[in-house]
């Protein structure tokens, strides 16, 4: 069928010329030309229609495709937003609990480092009175050396015992 058609309009223009001119002098083309240009926006029409129309009908699928999938995307992003906006008032209040939480922490820390500054220094006090009690002894043998040497230098003196424990500790003392 469209093989008669494809036929027809190319005979057709031929039998229109064909025809010849029947009006003498002031004879126009006019008709001729016109069922030239039916004949031409015809073929054209008829090759180019159905690639034109595909054309311009994938072109509003793909533009529709387009705009579901921006409306989509918008969609999703408006639900996100509202997720986000729920979660706020939670986040808020996770927050303020970390923030408590710290709080007591650092209270935590304060008083276990009191402790620990209050344990090293009894440590430290202790320890300088060991030092001190070892110092005094030391400084007694010392001292009672030097006077045992003294005594024992001179060698004519001569003392009892209780009088030499007392020279000693007056010595010490």
């Amino acid at each position: 069928m469209k093989n008669f058609y494809v036929i027809l309009f190319l005979v057709l223009p031929a039998i229109a010329f064909a025809a010849g001119a029947e009006g003498g002098e002031h004879s126009t083309d006019i008709i001729p030309r016109t069922i030239n240009f039916v004949i031409f926006a015809a073929i054209i029409y008829y090759l180019a229609a159905k690639p034109i129309k595909d054309f311009f009908v994938g072109r509003s699928g793909s533009i529709a495709d387009k705009l579901n999938s921006i409306q989509e995307k918008l969609k999703a992003t408006n639900r996100a937003k509202e997720e986000a906006k729920e979660l706020i008032p939670k986040a808020k209040i996770t927050a303020k609990n970390i923030i408590e939480t710290a709080n007591q922490e650092v209270e935590l820390q304060k008083a276990k480092m009191l402790e620990d500054l209050k344990q090293e220094i009894e440590n430290l006090d202790k320890g300088f009175k060991d030092h001190m009690d070892i110092e005094k002894r030391k400084m007694t043998r010392e001292v009672i050396s030097e006077v045992l040497d003294i005594v024992f230098e001179e060698g004519n003196l001569s003392l009892k015992k209780d009088e030499l424990l007392n020279i000693v500790m007056k010595k010490v003392a």
